[in-house]
């Protein structure tokens, strides 16, 4: 069978944690694998709740290259066959970890790499430089999308490096939520039966909250009986709140910082929305999917992968407000379809992008890579 060393930070919190649980869990008994991370937090925590293989080579901060060796004696003592990091800080590590093992590099492409830092001056002149050049010394790539592979074809690197892995969705996963009442006033939601329109993003500029906002005032000023939830943290919370109260719209929006059980959340509202800048392959489209949730989402990344217009969602351009308005009030006016659209999209996630077929397209790039690998070597 072969084996995998996954590399990842452990302060991940968001999709890359949900895309790592999955991928073990498709890749169970198709595969060996093991994941070391450098931070002791949730992540480890989760992690070990679910059975899955896992251990801390702490770094004091992300300079500290400590870990290194160590790596290097656990993937040659270990036998493994491929070694498979996500995120930035797995990547640096793997700069200086190529010179010394000798089994194939991969790293998963989550996001737009020349995005991720970009809320941060320092973190972007720094973190982002860094991570470019040690994308460079891998020996494959995987992305979430499509559309995130042209970017790495676009951006120099080899196409026949790349390999597409969709996210893909737990679900035989027990899903819990609370009662919509019980969500609404736990989080004091003054609801009386309101259409509900919920976002659940970081707050911050990739996001680009400003649009959803915008789209806020547009819509209540044709049809106040509308309630808007935004379900996240970030930098720009105090810059949007202050935006909705000059908007004089404070009183239907509510924010209400970050939602632990998404589930509820997805649970209590009747839309969902995504107003990013740059996305790869969201699970919260997913994840309200398996509430029968549609979403209507900006034209970015892999979106209109999985939101196809007028069947599962509907897709704006970016920063178009008005669309993303339109788009809501149609909804508000026709229950049926949005009935539709839930059901489709629940469909639609059931199908193609279970933890099942996740695991068996990684299985399959894996052996792809192995195979290509031998083939050079002859």
């Amino acid at each position: 069978m072969t084996k995998v060393l996954h590399l990842i930070s452990g302060g991940d919190t968001g999709g890359a944690k949900t895309h790592i649980f999955t991928l073990m869990k498709g890749l169970n008994g198709k595969v060996e694998t093991k994941i070391i991370c450098f931070i002791k937090d949730t992540f480890y925590d989760e992690a070990k709740k679910r059975g899955i293989d896992i251990e801390v080579y702490p770094q004091e901060k992300r300079s500290d290259l400590s870990v290194v060796s160590k790596l290097s004696d656990e993937i040659n003592n270990g036998k493994y066959d491929l070694v498979h990091a996500h995120g930035a800080r797995a990547n640096f590590i793997c700069m200086f970890l190529k010179k010394k093992i000798h089994v194939p590099m991969i790293t998963t492409i989550h996001s737009d790499y020349m995005l991720d830092f970009k809320d941060s001056f320092y973190k972007n002149i720094i973190y982002t430089t860094l991570n470019k050049r040690a994308l460079k010394k891998f020996d494959h790539y995987l992305c979430v999308s499509d559309n995130f592979k042209k970017m790495l074809e676009d951006r120099g690197f080899d196409k026949n490096k790349i390999h597409v892995l969709y996210n893909g969705i737990d679900i035989d996963e027990k899903i819990d939520y609370i009662p919509k009442t019980a969500f609404l006033e736990r989080h004091k939601v003054n609801y009386n039966g309101e259409f509900l329109v919920g976002i659940a993003a970081r707050l911050d500029k990739v996001k680009d909250h400003e649009t959803f906002i915008k789209a806020c005032k547009e819509t209540l000023e044709v049809n106040p009986d509308i309630i808007f939830l935004v379900a996240g943290e970030g930098d720009e919370k105090r810059k949007l709140q202050d935006m909705a109260k000059s908007f004089k719209i404070d009183k239907n929006i509510y924010f209400l910082g970050f939602v632990r059980d998404k589930y509820s959340f997805f649970n209590a509202i009747d839309v969902n929305v995504l107003t990013s800048i740059s996305e790869s392959f969201p699970y919260v489209i997913l994840e309200a999917a398996m509430l029968n949730v549609p979403t209507i989402s900006t034209k970015t990344g892999g979106i209109p992968e999985i939101i196809k217009e007028d069947y599962t969602g509907y897709l704006f351009p970016i920063g178009n407000f008005k669309s993303l308005a339109k788009y809501i009030l149609e909804l508000y006016n026709n229950r049926e379809k949005l009935k539709i659209l839930g059901e489709n999209i629940k469909r639609e996630v059931i199908e193609k992008y279970s933890h099942k077929s996740m695991g068996e397209r990684q299985k399959e790039i894996y052996d792809e890579i192995l195979k290509g690998e031998k083939h050079e070597d002859n």
